[in-house]
Order: structure tokens, then C-alpha cells, then sequence
């Protein structure tokens, strides 16, 4: 079964969208460990305490090199000296992978940074350390401050099973010198104006597009307009799939209809390397999350006033977009509970998220505490994530109740993927990716 990616931070490096993975081999995966259903990890009332003997805590990762995380984790030795943080390192696209081989064999690390999506599907194989005692204990983990997408992604069976530390809303880049050039004065904040623009950028003489689509990562970038059009993918229990509701319908339609403003050449490219058409000037509008404004700046500096940023245009259903973010989950394997959590705490500390998220020297993710959002010391730290924070308040998570769902993203994006190139109409992409996901639903 194939997959896809869609593109993150440069710190991230790369986010796994689509993990077959999680959908198949983690339902073998129930007896890696005691069940977290029945723990009494943190149980008790009061702060939790240091060990009283030195103990080491295991950190799975593909950010344990980042000079920011080991100052966190020499810091923090500081403050709880019986306590070492040991990094295990990971390759982000590797990261479910090896975690739910780790739960399998029984040998998963005390604590790792995994993709916030994926938090619910460790949670449902009891892998996970269930939260809520340890959280009701703390003073600084507040989860009513949690922007409550983000708060979804963690949350399973109504219990908060991960801790969120990054993330990011989808929103738009445009280049603001071909808006000028073609008479635009403004970034569309419709529909309607987003293709009229799309259409005026667009000259194929001269190898200028208005927008960017790309086949390899086709559902994920249907996902924004999908739920600006009032849809969703499948239904609130996971049994029913939505893909050819009137809204999925009109959503891929002008979706699909985007294509004809977009290079050919990067039709098969995903949408890291679609930078390149961007900074270039052949295209002028790109949907991303707040990562490609730090790719921007690094890599492209000349052309740092050529570009602006602008939330996405409102549909049907008004302000949505997909975001997307890392958290932080207790395996309950665990024989350190108290110290994974205390050194979870710690990096869940409002100042330690800021200076991980927006006050990183390069980046350009947001934090998920509306506390942090709401303060104007991040517009005035990073003013290009302004847009991009308002967004998080519309922001819908990705993420479905149902373990066969990558199974399904699969197909869909297959479908939508041959729309794109004229193969087949989006009904028809929609249907048969609705039937598809019918027969995986039904095996």
C-alpha cells in the first residue's frame, strides 16, 4: 500500500500524512505492554515528586539533535538532578513505524515527540499512558488553554492521551509583486475571487500559473476546501464514509477545476519541491502551513518582499483549514511514570512552548495554547504568522475514529490524483474512492 507526505517545518523535516502503518500493524500491537485502561500511573493528589534515586528517561524523536531540545533537557536536569533524559533518535517519515514495532516487542521508549494525528491510534492499542490523572495534578498543564483542534488530536474515549507542543494552521502565500503586475490588489477571500484570481495569474505562454496542485498529496490539500464547504470525510462514529456528499461534490469540483492553473511540471511533485515554482515566480499562490514561510526566508531571502501570506479564502461553511502539530505521549510500558511526566510537564511550560514554536531562531510553527496565540508578543516576534495564528481558531483536526482510515486516505488520494490529470471526472474520482473505502470499512 502506498503512501504520501506532506511537508512540515524545517526542524520536522517531514511529516507522514498517510501511514499505513497505524491502520494495520498496530491492531497486533494490544499486547506490547500493560494495558493503560487499568494503570495507576499517575494516580495520587498533589504536584508529583522526584524520584528519590537517579533514573533515566527515554525520549524517541527526530528533534533529540535540535540545539533548542537538548538545552531543555540539560535545563531540566538542573531542576530534577535524579533524573537524565536519554534521546533516542528517529527519522520523522520512520517515526510510527518504529514505535509500533517498539510497542510490539514490548520495548517502546518512556516518552516520544510523535505526529499529533497519531496519538489516538496508539491510544486505542492501550500503547499509551491515559493523561487525565497526571494533568489534574499540574498547574501548568491547563488543557481548557489548548486550542481545542489540537486538543481533539489527543483526545480519545474523552481523555487527553498526549500533550500537544507544535503546530501549525494551513493558510496562503501569495507573490505579491504578480498580484501588482495583474492589476490585484488584495488576496481573495472568496471562492469566487480565488479562481477569478487564479485565472488572471495564469499566462502557460509564458509558463505563469495563478495556483499549485499536486497529484501525490491530492486528499490532503481537498481537506481545507472540503470542510470550508460544510463536509467532512466520515461520519462522527467512523462508520460512514461522506466522500460523495453535495459538499465533498462541490468542494472537489472547484478543487479539481484548480488544475488548469497549475505548472503541468509539478502536477507529480509533492509540495516540498513545489517551493521551487513559487520562489521562482511561476506560480503565484501556494497553500502551506506556516513552515514555508521559515523555508522561505532561508532559502529564498531575495525575494523576502516579494511575498505575503493571507488566510485562506472563506467557502460555504465559512473560516475552516486543516492544521497540523506534534505532541508528546507516555508509552505505559514505563517504568518511570513520574520522571517521563515531570520532563513532559516541562516542556509543556507556556515559555518552553514559545521558545520552541515561534521564538525559535528560524521557526515558523505556532504554539497550541490560545494563551500564547492571543499574545501580541508573537505578532511582534514573528509578524508573517499573524494570518496564520488567526487560522488556528477555524482550524478542523484531521483526524477520524476509525483504525482502517489510512487504508482509506489511500484510495482517495489515488482518485482525486487521476482527476488531476483529466483521467476521470472529481464525481467520479469521489465515487470510486467511496466505494473503495466502502469494501476496506466492510473487511
Amino acid at each position: 500500500m502506498g503512501t504520501y507526505k506532506f511537508f512540515r517545518s524545517p526542524r520536522t523535516a517531514v511529516a507522514v500524512a498517510v501511514v499505513s502503518v497505524l491502520g494495520v500493524t498496530l491492531t497486533a500491537c494490544g499486547s506490547g505492554g500493560s494495558s493503560s485502561s487499568t494503570t495507576d500511573k499517575g494516580k495520587g493528589t498533589g504536584a508529583v515528586k522526584d524520584p528519590t534515586k537517579p533514573v533515566t528517561v527515554s525520549f524517541e524523536s527526530w528533534v533529540g539533535s535540535d540545539p533548542t531540545m537538548k538545552k531543555f533537557a540539560t535545563d531540566f536536569h538542573k531542576l530534577h538532578p535524579n533524573i537524565t533524559i536519554k534521546f533516542q533518535n528517529v527519522s520523522a517519515d520512520n517515526a510510527s513505524q518504529k514505535l509500533t514495532t517498539q510497542v510490539a516487542g514490548g520495548n517502546p521508549p518512556d516518552v516520544a515527540f510523535v505526529d499529533a494525528s497519531a496519538t489516538s491510534d496508539f491510544a486505542s492499542r492501550d500503547a499509551l499512558v491515559n493523561l487525565d490523572d497526571y494533568i489534574s495534578r499540574s498547574k501548568i498543564v491547563k488543557p481548557d488553554d489548548y486550542v481545542p483542534a489540537f486538543r481533539d488530536f489527543v483526545t480519545y474515549k474523552n481523555s487527553m492521551w498526549g500533550l500537544p507542543i507544535d503546530g501549525e494552521s494551513t493558510g496562503l502565500f501569495y507573490r505579491k509583486d504578480k498580484f501588482a503586475a495583474a492589476g490585484i490588489t488584495h488576496p481573495p477571500t472568496t471562492w469566487a475571487e480565488f479562481e477569478a484570481d487564479a485565472k488572471k495569474l495564469t499566462d502557460p505562454s509564458k509558463k505563469q500559473y495563478g495556483y499549485e496542485v499536486f497529484a501525490p498529496e491530492a486528499a490532503y490539500y481537498w481537506y481545507p476546501w472540503l470542510y470550508q464547504a460544510g463536509g467532512d470525510l466520515l461520519s462522527a462514529d467512523g462508520k460512514k464514509v461522506l466522500f460523495t456528499s453535495p459538499a465533498a461534490e462541490k468542494s472537489a469540483k472547484f478543487y479539481v477545476g484548480l488544475a488548469k492553473y497549475s505548472p503541468p511540471d509539478y502536477l507529480n511533485s509533492n509540495s516540498y519541491d513545489g517551493r521551487v515554482a513559487f520562489a521562482q515566480g511561476q506560480t503565484a499562490m501556494y497553500m502551506a502551513g506556516s513552515w514555508f514561510a521559515g523555508t522561505m526566508d532561508s532559502e529564498f531571502p531575495k525575494i523576502k518582499d516579494k511575498w505575503g501570506t493571507a488566510p485562506l479564502p472563506n467557502g460555504p461553511a465559512g473560516c475552516k483549514t486543516t492544521i497540523a502539530g506534534d505532541s508528546l505521549v507516555m508509552f505505559s510500558a514505563t517504568k518511570n511514570a513520574d520522571a517521563a511526566w515531570l520532563w513532559m510537564e516541562y516542556l509543556s511550560k507556556p515559555e518552553n512552548v514559545a521558545t520552541w514554536t515561534y521564538k525559535s531562531p528560524n521557526g515558523t510553527e505556532l504554539p497550541p495554547l490560545s494563551s500564547l496565540l492571543d499574545s501580541p508578543d508573537l505578532v511582534k516576534t514573528k509578524p508573517v504568522l499573524k494570518g496564520f495564528a488567526e487560522l488556528m481558531k477555524c482550524g478542523v483536526a484531521s483526524t477520524v475514529a476509525n483504525p482502517k482510515f489510512p487504508q482509506i486516505e489511500t484510495a482517495l488520494n489515488d482518485e482525486l490524483g487521476k482527476a488531476f490529470y483529466g483521467d476521470q471526472t472529481s464525481s467520479q474520482a469521489l465515487q470510486n474512492a467511496q466505494d473503495k473505502a466502502e469494501q476496506i470499512l466492510a473487511h
